[in-house]
């Protein structure tokens, strides 16, 4: 009896030491490589996830490592298994959440895929179809998952992939939060077994008697329409057998579902909005104009493209549009090279992705390694790398901050967008492929083959730069769409003032009756340009376009539709205005919160404002927030001219707005017009970091410690500045004072007279100091903490035996051979110049 009362308290007293798992906070991908794991360090590093303030990992396993081959573990063996359930427990304990990749690597494929039921790709030749396997195996396989790439066209294909889940998954108690599906890359697939005979019971033809049609790139008529079907039957077959049954199969699991559709066939709309948290991708860089963002010039927009904000909206859209709380993303991947990320080219990124939609960051990531393991310890072969090795390690918890202030506003609150903004995917489907297998991938890298140049794309672009707050809707998702008393457009968990179809050529039957029905309840649809010209569909075309032609010519005669080249004019009698703010180069998003109030996210990614009176979308009194500041900070009002309101917000910075019931008397925040340069006898002082602690050094001029004798130039660490100053009459009695650091290379920990003052760590590096000065002998403390760049140098130089992975094993951001050693030095320390703002 008494062990039975011990083993009870044992279980309650575990059950009250878990803590609620956060999505607010920022997760991450996990790999562990080759699964060569153990338990002692995987909560080793779990402890500095929770303490650095990561909300979650995503565990994928992958490739292994050179010399640790008797410590892998198998994917999904009964040991494989025990070691998951207890990073679910322990992350539990400690308040993290847990995701995981069903499989290794990606795209979906193990040794359960027989060669049947592997990828499968079409060509014609002679007139004839030639069926060939792609033979494509999983890439970055771990132990246990290697094999072929499955069908994601095939009937039965996932449901035998999915069994081997079943077997290791019964009776297993402690599971992960989601099941995660990687960006489609199963190159070349375009075909499987049965696919005439679905294309024949679906488009009601036979497409071996139009394969030179299928072929043609000459813009004959009749040959679009075949392409169109024949894309048509790809996407429908791919949500139908490979999303919906994934979706349902984790469902019935209890698992929720992140789902990166993008680089596949299918409409993204369709099949983001499958998964309980769709997720879209940041790669690269976006190359904003803030001054001192630094881009990485070795990053190759020909070979990757860059972010874009549109084709992130996707994923957002499919999410608003259905009533999803969560929109993940893949974040940071080869923001630059290796050990040169840091944290202030990441927070535009972020910046980037909130004004998207997007509200769960994922960071992509950090790898798994052995405690014991010497510096830099296991790499994954891609950027960035935000493991317990990372030259921002000390410093990650102030982005991690940033970003759960960020979240928790954004995850609590719905959208609001006015506007609603139909995708005509067959018109991209009309034209030739340039991409393997002939068929159009719909990629997140290169939007310009396929986004940008559509009269969608340059539509939406436009009203980005305008100021319109907009989702996408595809042909499947208008079905759901309903008027409400108001007369607005509502999916039942978001409403619009108006549905703009863009100039477009093909347009299928089904959709067309969607807007008779939708016109004839009195929605607001506004046609750019012109009315569809063609239906969709090859079998019996000519009989179908004339129905078609009728149909259309009736529903452009109906008052509530317009067909107009100017829609923003249209807009504006819709009640769907844009926000002036964007003209400014800010970028928004724009919510509601849960009691009504409308909630602006804004960042200034450009530098074309700084401060100044701005209006807003949207009438009423309004508060900001600095999302970097404490979270005990309070919201303060903003200045009120009639209509506009008075914003500073310099090049790299963010805010929140949020409405309120009273205005504020108080005069305009400006930014300080007066400067007060910092100079004098500035002492250096190394204190910790690689490959040892150089000589401290003294200079009158601020310079990158790079540049001093000894072995600075490879130092990669901490230093602290020093500088006693006087301040003048004027600048003590100054109402507003604010420390401006110049360039800092990388973060800086700032104390004045003895008090912490802050940490800067993004642009612009400045800090608020109050009334901290006084009149005689001021002593400013700074301590710089530079990237690992400098020391890896050296150590490619001198002991470059950290590469020992398999597979790729590590690669530079042109994903050759990495090599270090033949780097120039990247500036460190404090440049300056340092200057106190005042009024």
């Amino acid at each position: 009896m008494r062990l039975l009362t011990f083993l009870f308290i044992l279980c309650c007293s575990a059950l009250s030491n878990a803590q609620e798992i956060s999505t607010t906070k920022p997760w991450t991908y996990w790999w562990w490589m080759g699964s060569a794991v153990n338990k002692a360090d995987i909560f080793a590093q779990l402890k500095y996830f929770q303490e650095a303030g990561v909300g979650g990992v995503h565990i994928i396993p992958i490739y292994g490592v050179k010399g640790y081959e008797s410590q892998a573990v198998p994917f999904l063996t009964p040991q494989w298994m025990d070691l998951m359930q207890y990073t679910v427990r322990e992350g539990r304990r400690l308040g993290l959440g847990v995701d995981m990749t069903t499989g290794t690597g990606w795209p979906f494929g193990g040794p359960n895929v027989t060669p049947d039921l592997g990828a499968k790709t079409m060509t014609v030749k002679n007139n004839q179809i030639d069926v060939q396997p792609t033979k494509q195996k999983v890439k970055r396989a771990a132990p246990g998952g290697e094999g072929l790439v499955l069908d994601p066209f095939h009937p039965t294909a996932m449901a035998q992939y999915l069994s081997r889940f079943d077997t290791a998954l019964n009776g297993q108690k402690d599971l992960p939060r989601a099941m995660y599906n990687d960006s489609y890359e199963a190159y070349g697939a375009n075909w499987t077994d049965d696919f005439l005979l679905e294309f024949k019971k679906r488009r009601g033809y036979d497409l071996n008697n139009h394969l030179s049609q299928l072929i043609d790139s000459t813009g004959d008529a009749t040959s679009q329409l075949v392409r169109i079907d024949y894309h048509q039957t790809l996407a429908e077959l791919l949500r139908e057998r490979y999303a919906q049954p994934w979706t349902a199969w984790s469902t019935k699991h209890g698992f929720l579902t992140r789902y990166q559709a993008h680089g596949s066939p299918g409409n993204l709309l369709d099949l983001y909005d499958a998964a309980s948290i769709p997720e879209t991708e940041s790669f690269g860089t976006s190359r904003f104009d803030i001054p001192g963002l630094r881009i990485d010039p070795d990053y190759s927009i020909d070979q990757f493209g860059t972010p874009n904000s549109l084709a992130m909206k996707f994923a957002s859209s499919a999410a608003h549009f259905s009533g999803k709380k969560l929109v993940s993303s893949e974040t940071g991947t080869w923001l630059a090279n290796h050990f040169k990320v840091s944290l202030s080219q990441i927070k535009p990124q972020i910046d980037e992705l909130f004004t998207a939609g997007i509200n769960h960051i994922f960071y992509h990531g950090s790898t798994y390694s052995p405690e014991k393991e010497a510096y830099p310890g296991w790499l994954f072969y891609a950027s960035t790398n935000f493991g317990k090795h990372s030259h921002f390690a000390e410093h990650f918890s102030l982005l991690n901050k940033y970003v759960e202030r960020c979240q928790e506003l954004l995850q609590n609150s719905k959208p609001d967008n006015d506007v609603l903004v139909y995708f005509p995917i067959h018109d991209l489907w009309a034209t030739p492929a340039k991409s393997s297998g002939n068929v159009h991938l719909l990629e997140v890298h290169h939007v310009d083959r396929w986004l940008l140049d559509l009269p969608f794309g340059k539509l939406t672009q436009q009203l980005w730069k305008q100021g319109f707050a907009f989702d996408y809707v595809s042909d499947l998702q208008l079905k759901r769409l309903q008027l409400n008393k108001n007369g607005d457009l509502t999916s039942g968990n978001a409403f619009y003032k108006s549905l703009v179809i863009p100039a477009s050529t093909y347009m299928p039957e089904e959709t067309l009756r969607e807007l008779k029905r939708l016109a004839a309840a009195g929605a607001k649809i506004i046609f750019e340009n012109n009315l569809p010209l063609k239906v969709t569909g090859y079998a019996s075309d000519n009989v179908r376009q004339n129905g078609f032609v009728n149909a259309l010519a009736d529903l452009g005669k109906q008052k509530n539709v317009r067909i107009s080249n100017n829609v923003k004019k249209e807009l504006a009698t819709m009640d769907a205005f844009p926000e002036t703010i964007s003209e400014s180069g800010l970028t928004f998003i724009r919510k509601k919160t849960a009691n009504g109030k409308t909630l602006y996210f804004i960042c200034n990614l450009s530098n074309s404002f700084s401060e100044g009176w701005v209006k807003l979308g949207r009438k009423g009194h309004f508060e900001k927030m600095n999302p970097l500041s404490s979270t005990d900070e309070q919201w303060s009002g903003l200045s009120e001219k009639g209509s506009e309101i008075y914003l500073t917000l310099q090049p790299g910075q963010s805010c929140f707005l949020r409405e309120t019931d009273s205005g504020s008397p108080n005069q305009p925040q400006t930014l300080a017009a007066k400067q007060f340069e910092l100079k004098g006898n500035w002492k250096l002082t190394f204190l910790k970091g690689r490959p040892n602690v150089p000589k401290p050094a003294e200079f009158t001029a601020l310079k990158s410690w790079t540049s001093l004798p000894d072995s600075a130039v490879y130092f990669s660490g901490t230093a602290r500045y020093q500088l006693r100053f006087d301040c003048p009459e004027e600048l003590l009695t100054s109402r507003v004072k604010t420390l401006d650091l110049g360039d800092v290379r990388e973060v800086a920990v700032v104390k004045l007279n003895g008090k912490f003052i802050g940490t800067a760590w993004s642009i612009p590096f400045q800090l608020n100091i109050a009334d901290k000065l006084k009149a005689k002998d001021n002593v400013l403390e700074i301590e710089v903490t530079n990237l690992s760049a400098n020391y890896m140098r050296l150590r490619d130089t001198q002991k470059p035996d950290w590469k020992k992975f398999e597979d790729i094993n590590i690669v530079d951001i042109t994903y050759k051979k990495f090599d270090a050693s033949k780097w120039e030095p990247m500036p460190s320390g404090l440049l300056g110049p340092v200057m106190i703002l005042f009024h």
